[in-house]
């Protein structure tokens, strides 16, 4: 997870944690009701975070992958441009072996 998805869950978190205090502190409601209310809305936020982390799992693996197909697709261009130019040095390279054989021909005569 990247440090802002990091900082998104925690201001999450804290955000439900004051909430859920300042919900107890003005229950006009009998502890037992309160409990329960507290207990219900846990779940319900726990829920709401286990959604989001997961959706944001689901979005981080499809934007690795996509940056993988990406990152692969460009690696073969790269070797490809890469074997032509090795090829074009190769054939330089022999032509210019051939003129100094035709030099060292010449000269040996």
């Amino acid at each position: 997870m990247s440090n802002d998805s990091g900082n998104v869950l925690l201001a999450l978190l804290t955000g439900a944690a004051i909430g859920a205090g300042v919900g107890i502190l003005y229950a006009p409601e009998k502890g037992v009701k309160t409990r329960k209310k507290i207990k219900e809305k846990a779940i319900s936020a726990k829920d709401d975070i286990a959604s989001r982390v997961s959706h944001a799992t689901e979005e981080l693996t499809k934007t690795a992958d996509a940056k993988k197909e990406d990152f692969e697709r460009r690696l073969e261009d790269t070797i490809s441009n890469m074997s032509y130019k090795a090829d074009d040095i190769i054939l330089t390279l022999e032509k210019k072996l051939e003129d100094l054989r035709k030099k060292n021909a010449q000269l040996q005569k």
